[in-house]
């Protein structure tokens, strides 16, 4: 039930953090992954990382043409099952500090590449009777955190898009949702892990009383991207240690 043998997954973002250890879990349960980064470097060593088969594409998603971005990968691997959307940006601003540049840029990168990369890849699901998309949402799809406004209102985003491309897409087989984490210790979130002070409130905040642990993401990461979930689309699932609860 939740093999993915057999299965061909593609992670964005997946040089570092959450997306590199999707990347990891995804490998591990049997899935052959197509890795997408920046960093050329960096991607060699996820494929080296990762225990199954790995084709790496090295793009900017800003500037790639989405189109054409998996072509030569899915040559390789033939079509995708899986698409996890993990690349994401978080600029920490406050709002008198933002600018239309870096609010646009965090916008384009958390809800609007998500949106069109999976519209490219969801006819080919469909024909097939099976898909996975898996998107990232976050706290802040719920509440509110300082110098963070276009980072929420991205992520708030996200949170509807998964519900809108659940309506759209999964009466064809294809199931849609996130993933909501809470404070896991990434390139993204290395601010807040630098202060002692606010590590130990975000993991008194939580019910489970800890932050998260990047193995913390393999179970839910696999449990959506197999058949387990078959019957579950539209959801966003909060990966907080109850965070959100209390």
């Amino acid at each position: 039930m939740f093999s993915l043998t057999d299965k061909v997954a593609v992670v964005t973002g997946a040089t570092s953090g959450i997306g590199r250890r999707q990347a990891y879990a995804l490998s591990a349960a049997g899935a052959t992954v197509i890795a997408v980064g920046r960093s050329g470097e960096q991607l060699e060593e996820v494929k080296q990382e990762l225990p199954g088969d790995c084709v790496t594409v090295q793009a900017d998603l800003q500037t790639a043409d989405l189109a054409t971005l998996l072509t030569d990968a899915v040559n390789t691997t033939g079509p995708v099952d899986i698409l996890c959307n993990t690349a994401g940006v978080n600029l920490r601003e406050p709002p008198e500090k933002i600018t239309r540049e870096s609010w646009d840029q965090t916008i384009d990168l958390n809800l609007t590449i998500p949106f069109f990369l999976a519209r490219e890849l969801v006819p080919s699901m469909q024909k097939r009777g099976y898909g996975k998309i898996i998107n990232i949402a976050s706290l802040q799809s719920e509440r509110a955190f300082a110098n963070s406004m276009a980072y929420g209102a991205s992520k708030g985003g996200v949170a509807q898009l998964t519900r809108a491309m659940a309506e759209a897409w999964s009466a064809g087989g294809v199931c849609c949702n996130a993933i909501a984490p809470g404070f896991f210790p990434t390139a993204l979130t290395a601010p807040v892990f630098g202060n002692v002070d606010t590590v130990a409130r975000n993991a008194a905040q939580t019910a489970i009383g800890r932050n998260g642990e990047m193995q913390d993401l393999d179970g839910i990461t696999v449990f959506l991207a197999s058949s387990a979930s078959d019957y579950i689309t539209g959801q966003v699932i909060y990966l907080d240690g109850g965070f959100t609860a209390k």
